[in-house]
């Protein structure tokens, strides 16, 4: 079922509806919440990983785009070795059409961005086979929702992404740890979705961390610590601090879902303020089921943008529709909070133009 924009309600329709008309036009706020994780430097794991050095890069060329229109990081924007544009470009182009002011939160990057951003005090994770990824994760937490809380001052409600290379491992590990059954669930960037490699990953983790399926789901703190990566607590926190004031969109695909279990561990009473906003390839996506991880620990609605790039003259936009990346820096829930912003003065075909447009800006650049 959809509503007059272009938003598919994928997940809980009364709740997803109810959430809509809430947002409709009001002034969001977009968090993007960067980090890294040597995780994502696994062969085979994702279209990041296959050039393992440049995912440090990456999350700080997506906040520059986002602020700047263009990255200073990196020549150019970010691509997959395949010529993919990263899904900031779609980010940028929807924040731009409706006016939505940015905040950039460094979760734990190894590579600072060129331009402001606000520190919660992580630090880059590590490979989760060790068992051991992510440093004071309690802290982070705290610190993010006092950031949340202040935030939500600011606007009418929040939308938060993330930008983190490998980051469907670590949801896969963090879901596994807690109890949530997500094998052969998580997205990929990559059509041919590795799910045997994530399960094999997870499972050395967990056994290097001296845990099994669900041994820490009364210990949140310790599962992030063992099998997540930065971006997670971090995230968890601004929306723990802001939904208690505000609506909070988590912009994204089954990173989200991780997101939501531990929101669901440390402090279930604000997920009625919560609603996760994705993309049609990540919804539509055979190889993974965001539904079938999410319905298992909460009722959170589910949106997703209606985006479509069939008929796009880009020939790297055009891939989207095979399956390649569906996901990612906020598209969806930016896409999704542009629309609502702007009513009809924005919809899918109008955010395609832009979206070409500034692609086409960008390349002119390299």
């Amino acid at each position: 079922m959809k509503t007059n924009l272009d938003v598919i309600i994928a997940h809980n329709k009364p709740k997803a509806e109810a959430f809509l008309s809430e947002v409709e036009g009001k002034n969001p706020l977009f968090i993007a919440t960067i980090a890294t994780t040597e995780t994502g430097k696994i062969p085979g794991l994702s279209a990041a990983g296959q050039n393992p050095d440049f995912t440090d890069f990456t999350p700080p060329a997506d906040a520059e785009l986002l602020l700047l229109g263009k990255c200073k990081s990196i020549q150019g924007v970010p691509i997959t070795p395949d010529g993919i544009p990263t899904p900031g470009l779609i980010t940028m182009s929807a924040l731009n059409l409706a006016d939505i002011p940015v905040v950039i939160a460094n979760a734990g990057c190894k590579v600072k961005p060129q331009v402001p951003f606000i520190e919660l005090g992580g630090n880059s994770g590590r490979d989760i086979r060790t068992g051991n990824s992510v440093d004071n994760v309690e802290e982070v937490i705290e610190r993010a929702k006092t950031a949340g809380q202040q935030f939500a001052k600011t606007s009418d409600y929040l939308v938060i992404g993330e930008s983190i290379p490998g980051g469907t491992t670590t949801a896969l590990g963090l879901l596994s740890a807690l109890g949530v059954n997500a094998e052969g669930k998580v997205s990929s960037t990559l059509p041919l979705n590795p799910h045997n490699l994530k399960t094999d990953v997870v499972r050395t983790g967990l056994k290097a961390a001296g845990e099994k399926f669900g041994s820490l789901n009364n210990n949140p703190i310790k599962a992030v610590s063992c099998m997540g990566d930065p971006m997670m607590p971090a995230l968890a926190g601004l929306a723990i601090g802001a939904a208690n004031q505000v609506p909070v969109l988590l912009a994204g695909g089954t990173q989200m879902t991780a997101v939501l279990a531990l929101i669901n561990a440390l402090n279930p009473e604000v997920l009625c303020n919560i609603a996760v906003g994705t993309t049609r390839w990540v919804t539509n996506d055979a190889t993974s089921d965001i539904e079938g991880i999410v319905s298992q620990f909460c009722d959170v609605p589910i949106l997703a943008a209606d985006l479509n790039f069939s008929e796009s003259k880009i020939p790297g936009l055009q891939i989207y529709e095979t399956g390649l990346v569906k996901e990612g820096v906020g598209a969806g829930g930016a896409s999704i909070a542009a629309m609502a912003k702007m009513g009809d003065a924005v919809n899918k075909e109008l955010l395609l133009k832009a979206i070409e447009r500034n692609y086409s800006v960008l390349m002119s650049m390299k």
